[in-house]
């Protein structure tokens, strides 16, 4: 119980909100601040907190009008503290059932987890193509992810660096499927896996 308070109230706080935000992509200190409307400063003192307990670290470099300017991005251990419903639950299944079926019979049974699951979302009904799409992004957070939709050259994508299903696709990928299928059934179009799997997953689906 003091566990699980402790998470709560540090996803509630101003640091929480920073974690949330870095969930989805890697920032600057002035995108952070511009999204929590405080100053450059006070974000900087709460990445230097974040730092010290091993949850942010710096990513990289983003050119800037007067000099480059650092991005910040959560680490694994970040990861952990975003509510995991399913994750290890489904890792011990797929244990067990990868030696009970064959490859295709196991991706096939994966895709129909997904279709299940938006069978409980009959509210898309009727919506168009961007209400789908909205829908499919809350469907996923509520599943305990963070994704965004995003358009390069003419190609639709949902990505997200919350893998509501992380504690098992490092070892069983297919477990991707169901995110397809259930993007596939909420989109009413067909969606393509094309995530990175491994210690720090990062979610990908084309939307065809």
């Amino acid at each position: 119980m003091e566990k699980t308070g402790w998470r709560k109230r540090l996803l509630e706080s101003t640091r929480g909100q920073i974690l949330e935000l870095l969930r989805t992509k890697a920032r600057t200190v002035n995108e952070l601040a511009d999204a929590l409307r405080l100053t450059d400063n006070a974000v900087r003192a709460h990445l230097l907190s974040l730092e010290r307990d091993g949850l942010v670290s710096q990513a990289g470099m983003q050119p800037g009008f007067r000099k480059p300017h650092a991005t910040y991005a959560l680490t694994a251990d970040a990861e952990q503290i975003f509510p995991k419903a399913y994750g290890a639950l489904l890792e011990i299944l797929l244990s067990v059932l990868s030696r009970k079926l064959t490859g295709k019979e196991l991706r096939a049974s994966m895709r129909a987890v997904g279709k299940k699951i938006a069978d409980v979302h009959p509210e898309v009904k009727g919506k168009n193509r961007k209400q789908r799409i909205e829908a499919a992004l809350r469907i996923l957070k509520d599943l305990g992810g963070a994704a965004s939709f995003h358009e390069s050259e003419g190609k639709h994508f949902i990505r997200g660096n919350g893998c509501p299903l992380a504690a098992a696709t490092s070892q069983h990928p297919d477990a991707c499927l169901i995110a397809e299928s259930l993007l596939s059934e909420i989109i009413d179009a067909p969606v393509k896996e094309c995530c990175k799997h491994g210690p720090s997953p990062s979610c990908c689906f084309e939307i065809r």
